[in-house]
């Protein structure tokens, strides 16, 4: 899908507009260059954090009918340990609903130098089994790093992310690294973790919620991440917080969209569930509406 967002001006007004504000409020839409790509398209959105944070605790299908009412053609699996016997029925409902399986949160814990843990050896199972060819989101512990030096946590990051990549290859998936806080969530780190491993198909997915000590920092970040850069999942973004806020209640999240937008970033976006003790169609139901509101797409829901 192709489409051009503009304020409602006209002419040179329009211009001026284009060329002194690069950057917008949330009373504007955001602003994409002609001619490309509609990164916010409904079949570029990625529903995210909506399995465990459901408080109705849906079936593989109950979700897969939830995220077909909405419109959602992509999906990024998380988990807790319940659910990791429930992948393969996962991954078989949605593809019996043509919702893609876009990725796989991949949690790496210490002490993992003997191997893979048996849950993680239940989704490798899982993916190859069903052929399915997706992105594994990986993120480390916060205590995965202590007492190690800036280099030494590179090596080691590297060392594991080297291992899960060279397992999942075989299976034609990609390894995302997830900016879960701490040291690991800072972008310059990730992009020397990859460096270090020598692979080529190893990127980064960004989450707002997890870089709120980046607003003022991001398009400069977002310059660095370019290059890796595979999914960006939205949320609602004030200074001083909440962490998980709809998109559309916050005070930079548009700015930082519409930065996102004239980029050139081609990848997936996410829209989030991750909040306690609520329907999580209701959650995605309000960020799709907050979305519309800030790129200034018609519609809603």
């Amino acid at each position: 899908m192709r489409q051009i967002f503009s304020f409602q001006t006209a002419g040179i007004k329009y211009l001026l507009l284009f060329l002194l504000l690069p950057v917008f409020s949330c009373s504007h839409a955001v602003s994409e260059d002609p001619g490309e790509a509609d990164i916010f398209a409904m079949d570029n959105l990625v529903a995210w954090c909506i399995v465990p944070f459901d408080a109705l605790e849906r079936t593989p299908v109950e979700r897969a009918e939830m995220l077909t009412r909405l419109g959602f053609e992509r999906m990024a699996w998380d988990w807790r340990m319940e659910h990791i016997e429930t992948l393969p029925v996962e991954i078989e409902t949605l593809g019996e609903y043509g919702i893609e399986l876009t990725a796989v949160w991949f949690w790496i814990d210490r002490g993992m130098d003997d191997g893979f843990l048996p849950h993680h050896e239940q989704i490798f199972e899982a993916i190859a089994n069903s052929g399915t060819v997706t992105d594994l989101w990986a993120s480390f512990s916060s205590d995965y790093f202590t007492g190690l030096t800036n280099e030494e946590k590179v090596r080691s990051a590297a060392g594991a992310i080297t291992k899960l990549h060279d397992r999942v290859r075989g299976y034609g998936c990609r390894v995302a690294l997830y900016n879960h806080m701490d040291w690991f969530g800072e972008p310059e780190n990730q992009v020397r973790i990859i460096e270090q491993t020598g692979r080529d198909s190893i990127g980064i997915v960004y989450n707002f919620h997890h870089a709120h000590h980046h607003i003022d920092d991001f398009s400069g970040l977002l310059e660095i991440m370019m290059p890796y850069l595979y999914t960006v999942n939205l949320n609602g973004m004030r200074r001083d917080g909440p962490k998980i806020l709809d998109i559309g209640s916050g005070d930079h999240e548009a700015e930082m969209m519409g930065v996102l937008a004239r980029s050139g970033f081609d990848g997936t976006v996410g829209i989030l569930g991750h909040t306690e003790g609520e329907d999580i169609e209701k959650v995605l139901r309000r960020n799709l509406e907050g979305l519309h509101s800030v790129t200034g797409q018609p519609g809603g829901l």
